[in-house]
């Protein structure tokens, strides 16, 4: 908290960018996002301790993220030269077939790791005679950040905590996002960072926290979703679609099937991906149905079930929230998100 004008106001100090702030420092704020009343965003940003700046920071590497602007970032990219990676990366351009979960918002993430992990821990490796997956391996995710939410990966309390629980083995920042445990300049080299030298199973993409749309058709953060798709095909991964689906929401254009997802994955995608539908009860089943029907002329709709997922979820080590709402306040969301994880899981052993 810090006390602007005598009453107290939430706010936020990346210490890697601005030193750590003491009780009785003089702060310079960036505060609008606060007065235009955001939600995620709605924290007044320490931009720097006039007082007691830090020191030069010691620079390992030679990308800049968020790009000429005062607070630019250098960082080390796992793909640039001088980079240990950077003779891995080199070359790569393979998925060798591993399966990427595309996601509209960064409230998917928990969701989709909790149908993995529960149905990788159910179905073990396929082989016969072999003992279940949970007994040798679960799989190892990466997070694959995008950029259209916040840039500091370390804006997620999510992040942290599905690393704390070890469910995810690390967070790549991609484009001018940053703060990841590794950095890579695009989302495709993002993609073959989290295989070749995190040595990922499966990766999830999503932006980070925060979303920006405009209620119009395009005008929308998510529409990256649709380039993720095709970003996991050109490098020969399976792309998953995950559906945002509510039945919460109180505006239209959200409510059944998101025009989020109908847009960035019937008209953005040029790939083919599995599109998961959850197996929900009536009524919204058939609405489901009915409003993902054309993208069927594009993609593979795959029906997942949903049984036990209710309990995976409710185990998730980090609160499941998407637009102030909670599991139970929007669980069809939720669902559907899980759903998308199961199937993934399943594409492991094909």
């Amino acid at each position: 908290m810090v006390t602007v004008d005598g009453a107290p106001v939430r706010a936020l100090a990346y210490p890697a960018l601005t030193g750590s702030p003491r009780p009785g420092d003089r702060v310079l704020l960036n505060v609008t996002a606060l007065e235009a009343g955001l939600g995620t965003g709605g924290y007044a940003l320490v931009v720097a301790l006039p007082d007691r700046l830090p020191a030069d920071p010691v620079l390992s590497g030679h990308i800049v993220k968020s790009r000429y602007t005062p607070l630019q970032v250098m960082t080390e990219s796992a793909d640039e030269q001088g980079s240990r990676y950077h003779d891995l990366l080199e070359s790569a351009d393979c998925l060798d077939g591993m399966p990427v979960v595309v996601a509209d918002l960064h409230s998917a993430l928990p969701a989709i790791l909790a149908g993995l992990f529960s149905a990788a821990a159910a179905q073990g490796t396929g082989e016969k005679n072999s003992p279940p997956l949970s007994a040798q391996r679960l799989p190892r995710v990466a997070y694959v950040m995008t950029d259209g939410g916040a840039l500091p990966a370390w804006f997620s309390r999510t992040i942290a905590g599905l690393r704390a629980a070890d469910w995810l083995a690390a967070t790549v920042t991609t484009g001018q996002s940053f703060g990841g445990d590794l950095e890579a300049v695009t989302v495709h080299s993002g993609l073959l960072t989290a295989r070749h030298a995190v040595g990922a199973d499966v990766a999830v993409v999503t932006q980070g926290p925060g979303n920006l749309g405009t209620g119009t058709k395009w005008g929308y953060s998510g529409v990256a979703a649709g380039e993720a798709v095709n970003a996991a095909s050109a490098l020969a991964g399976r792309p998953v679609a995950s559906l945002r689906i509510s039945f919460a929401d109180p505006r239209e254009r959200h409510q059944g099937v998101s025009h989020h997802s109908l847009t960035a994955y019937g008209q953005v995608a040029l790939a083919r991906a599995d599109v998961v539908i959850p197996a929900l009860a009536e009524p919204q089943a058939a609405r489901v149905a009915s409003e993902v029907a054309p993208l069927a002329k594009r993609h593979t709709l795959v029906t997942v079930p949903v049984d036990g997922l209710a309990a995976a979820l409710r185990r998730s080590p980090v609160p499941l929230s998407t637009m102030g709402r909670s599991l139970d306040e929007d669980f069809e969301y939720f669902l559907a998100a899980a759903a998308a994880g199961r199937h993934a899981a399943s594409l492991l052993h094909q």
